[in-house]
């Protein structure tokens, strides 16, 4: 791609310089032409001789070079065009030539300096009308004056279409340049949101699984009954990390439409839905919890369910992380504008605390990046009765 750009872009701008010499060349071939030919029975020009040659040639050629030097070409071209005049040689064949390099310089110098440009122009023209043949030397003067007027405006508006295109062109690579850094923002937001669920499944089930294969351990000898149970536990927290993994997985690949095709189950995407199951979990891994409902429940959107299921999950994950023996509680409470959580333990706070927000506490982390894209808050820290609290109060716009 960056060769076919930098192949591109030296073919555009090799291209006017090559049809600038192709034109020099074919018009002075055709005003030499001309000059030969042109009958002057009555004598109203002087003879053509070798100068005439010379200095028609010295106004064509250097309009192979009128693009990069502009203003230099028009004063050369004017100088040449005003001797030619004033030794009295037939003087159309050399206007052409002068006026394109007024245009050359309208195109693409300041006005200030066009405006100059033109009146030293328009002298040399006028200059030439007085070779003109009897009868038409008005005429001559007002077709030399509208030529350059013609050739001025038509500049000018090559100038500005021209600084129109640059503009264009910056804008459009200031909009490329935008829109490749949205996408690698889009990419990075979709990163940070599947590193938020793949910590969210991991840390739950494995703390989960680590808690109930130290108790499987423990009692393996002296209460199998309670160790058969932890294994149990074990393989289904097991089951489901794979099946929300496999759910991930199936999004990640076909979209949450096709991941939702064929299952009828409300609680197969993770939400309040399953809140009893995951506090039932969390009682066989050792954290007797509590859940309460209060307010009137409603139907909540996807994806704030699931920013509230997992917020919960998180909280309780860190209590058998780090208050294994406390009790923990979860309220749920719905009231007109917003659904409010808390989930409380009584076990040692400053445990807990220092868990929570030093270095590893990517936890609390994820919970408010989660709340805030739904606008909504979490706060942590010690409960007002000991142990530790975790609140979020996330906004829900009820239809009326």
């Amino acid at each position: 791609m960056f060769v076919q750009r930098t192949w591109g872009g030296t073919v555009r701008q090799a291209f006017p310089q090559v049809a600038d010499i192709v034109y020099s060349v074919v018009s002075l071939g055709i005003m030499g032409a001309m000059l030969r030919n042109w009958p002057n029975s009555h004598g109203y020009w002087r003879q053509t001789d070798v100068w005439a040659y010379v200095l028609i040639a010295l106004v064509y050629l250097p309009l192979a070079v009128r693009r990069r030097a502009p203003l230099t070409v028009l004063i050369g071209t004017a100088a040449c065009t005003l001797c030619y005049m004033t030794l009295g040689y037939y003087h159309v064949v050399v206007v052409c030539g002068l006026g394109l390099a007024f245009y050359t310089v309208a195109a693409q110098c300041p006005r200030r300096v066009v405006a100059k440009s033109a009146a030293g122009t328009l002298l040399v023209l006028l200059w030439g009308t007085r070779l003109a043949e009897p009868g038409i030397g008005p005429q001559s003067v007002v077709f030399v004056t509208v030529t350059v007027a013609v050739l001025w405006v038509t500049g000018d508006r090559s100038r500005r279409l021209a600084e129109r295109g640059e503009r264009l062109a910056v804008l459009s690579e200031q909009l490329r340049l935008e829109q490749e850094e949205k996408a690698q923002q889009a990419v990075m937001a979709e990163r940070m949101s599947i590193a938020r669920e793949l910590h969210d499944v991991v840390a739950h089930h494995v703390s989960a699984i680590s808690v109930q294969t130290g108790l499987a351990g423990y009692v393996f000898m002296s209460d199998p009954r309670t160790a058969r149970e932890a294994l149990e536990t074990i393989a289904g927290s097991a089951h489901e990390a794979m099946a929300e993994m496999r759910r991930m997985l199936v999004v990640l690949r076909e979209g949450t439409e096709r991941a939702q095709e064929g299952t009828g189950d409300p609680t197969a995407t993770p939400g309040l839905g399953r809140l009893e199951q995951l506090a039932r979990r969390v009682t066989a891994a050792g954290v007797p919890v509590d859940v309460r409902i209060t307010g009137a429940p409603f139907a909540l959107p996807p994806g704030v369910d699931l920013c509230v299921f997992r917020v919960i999950q998180e909280a309780l994950t860190n209590v058998m992380k780090h208050a294994p023996a406390a009790n923990a509680s979860v309220t749920v409470h719905y009231d007109e504008a917003a659904v409010r959580v808390r989930v409380a333990d009584d076990g040692q706070a400053p445990v807990l605390a220092g868990a929570t927000v030093g270095p590893a506490g990517h936890g609390l982390i994820g919970m408010r990046e989660r709340a805030g894209i739904y606008g909504g808050t979490v706060t942590a820290g010690p409960g007002p009765q000991g142990g530790f609290e975790v609140a979020l109060t996330v906004p829900v716009a009820r239809d009326r």
